[in-house]
């Protein structure tokens, strides 16, 4: 997974020009990163993803361009660009790039 670092401050930029597909991979974005929690940006290729696994807190999914197939306890659905998904803590979730997709993740520590 190949990693951007630079993220803009006090300026608005633009999320979905802010991160490129790239051939064959996933492309990730740290926009912050701090004790409470993180928030990322991803592009997908097709045919990649990631694999189950659980998180101790919830996740936001906001998916910004194309659409993902995303499993939740097992249960797979489509989650299509402008719509959100809350990923439940301690439930393993999965997700796949059946086209390529652009998201934000947003993960808050605690309660």
């Amino acid at each position: 997974m190949a990693d951007q670092k630079t993220t803009p401050r006090g300026k608005a930029f633009n999320l979905q020009s802010d991160i490129d597909y790239a051939d064959g991979s996933v492309v990730s974005k740290t926009l912050m990163k701090k004790e409470i929690g993180n928030i990322t940006l991803f592009a997908f290729d097709q045919g990649q993803g990631l694999s189950e696994h659980t998180a101790p807190f919830d996740a936001v999914v906001h998916i910004l361009d194309g659409k993902a197939e995303i499993s939740i306890g097992g249960q797979p659905q489509i989650v299509n660009a402008g719509e959100m998904l809350v990923m439940p803590a301690n439930i393993a979730h999965a997700l796949h790039a059946t086209e390529r997709f652009k998201m934000l993740l947003v993960m808050i520590r605690g309660e």
